[in-house]
């Protein structure tokens, strides 16, 4: 096992979008199996991610530097250096940062990673399922509620 600094990352542990938001996958970088680490660059005025939820994963963040809003479960609160806080899956807690302040906002973010995960955005009623290897995005709006998995359905009746 060999030692990493994360100022000297290969491009392939870096992910940017257009608005300069950064993620650095630290845990991926030293060979993590079960947990990811990342430190998340959240310029101002940006989220850090979709306001979403995970059925499997469970998460950790820490705020590094910079000043932000954190959206959970619909309320906001102010979040500064020093505040972590951590989100247990599976109990629909929504989230996302924003970075309300003029200044980088520096998240720490660590999870474990899970084969099976579905993530839930309520504000786009959507759906992000990982199983066997493969994500699959659906709609709210698609969900079939009719269908039971009964192995004899016609000699089942439903109330």
């Amino acid at each position: 096992m060999d030692i990493k600094n994360m100022n000297k990352l290969s491009d392939q542990f870096i992910w940017s979008d257009a608005v300069g938001l950064v993620t650095k996958s630290l845990g991926e970088a030293s060979g993590s199996e079960k947990f990811y680490v990342n430190i998340d660059y959240v310029p101002p005025g940006a989220y850090s991610t979709q306001y979403h939820s995970h059925s499997q994963q469970e998460e950790f963040f820490l705020i590094l530097s910079g000043t932000g809003t954190l959206r959970l479960n619909e309320e906001k609160q102010q979040v500064g250096p020093g505040d972590f806080i951590s989100k247990p899956a599976g109990k629909n807690n929504a989230h996302t940062f924003y970075n309300s302040g003029e200044e980088e906002l520096v998240i720490l973010d660590i999870g474990t990673n899970e084969s099976e995960d579905t993530c839930y955005y309520p504000d786009k009623d959507m759906y992000m399922q990982k199983s066997n290897g493969a994500r699959r995005i659906f709609s709210g709006t698609d969900l079939n509620r009719s269908w039971y998995p009964d192995p004899n359905p016609e000699n089942t009746q439903r109330n």
